[in-house]
């Protein structure tokens, strides 16, 4: 069951506007989008922080083997 809770929210006009023309999406999908950004945002620092220290085993000419 999916849980959705209604809020009232005030928010600088232009700000909303600005965003919308982002998004092309109406108030509520705009500010859902903003919100799973936000909460992505950890989760990219996270991964941020992991480049150069991730090894593979194999090499990238050996992943790309059944690309051709």
């Amino acid at each position: 069951m999916k849980t959705e809770k209604k809020v009232t929210v005030h928010l600088p006009a232009l700000l909303l506007k600005r965003a919308q023309s982002s998004t092309g999406l109406g108030i509520t999908e705009t500010i859902r989008k903003g919100l799973e950004l936000l909460a992505a945002h950890r989760s990219y620092d996270a991964l941020k922080k992991l480049r150069g220290k991730v090894h593979f085993s194999m090499s990238l000419e050996k992943l790309r083997e059944d690309r051709e």
